[in-house]
């Protein structure tokens, strides 16, 4: 059985190497004071929170949201990343912690929560089965470095 909590100080180095093979597998490279300020953020921020899946006690996924405002509606809240261990995969943990993390929104008057995902990574059949429906948004992130005076008006 999968056992769900918030990630606590005694979680550090588990959560460590889950949220770096999760770097890995994503090409993201992050400088060891990106996970050291990521940590903190995660245990002394009321908005953003990170929990810990675990089977037989072992450390097997991790989830990091926030709560954030919206215009149109309550409050939402963003799963910011979900990993499970690649040898623990399809056993149901992925499934709780979406389900943990809507639960924690919901109480909090977060009622919404949504999440973006590579368009062919595999964890999109799980996705469109828990998920209420996928609207096709395709994520735009705005580069800083861009010179914009020369882009077309």
């Amino acid at each position: 059985m999968v056992e769900i909590s918030f990630l606590t100080e005694s979680d550090r180095a588990s959560w460590e190497v889950l949220t770096r093979g999760k770097d890995t597998y994503f090409e993201v490279e992050r400088s060891d004071d990106d996970y050291e300020r990521t940590w903190r953020r995660l245990l002394d921020d009321e908005q953003i929170r990170g929990i810990a899946a675990r089977l037989d006690g072992k450390m097997v996924g991790v989830a990091h949201y926030l709560f954030h405002a919206s215009v149109w509606y309550a409050g939402k809240c963003y799963l910011a990343d979900l990993f499970v261990d690649t040898e623990i995969r399809r056993r149901g943990v992925a499934t709780a912690m979406i389900e943990w993390v809507a639960r924690d929104a919901k109480e909090r008057g977060f009622p919404s929560l949504y999440w973006n995902t590579l368009e062919d990574a595999p964890a999109r059949a799980l996705y469109d089965k828990v998920a209420n429906f996928h609207k096709g948004f395709i994520h735009y992130a705005y580069r800083r470095d861009a010179n914009l005076d020369s882009a077309p008006r």
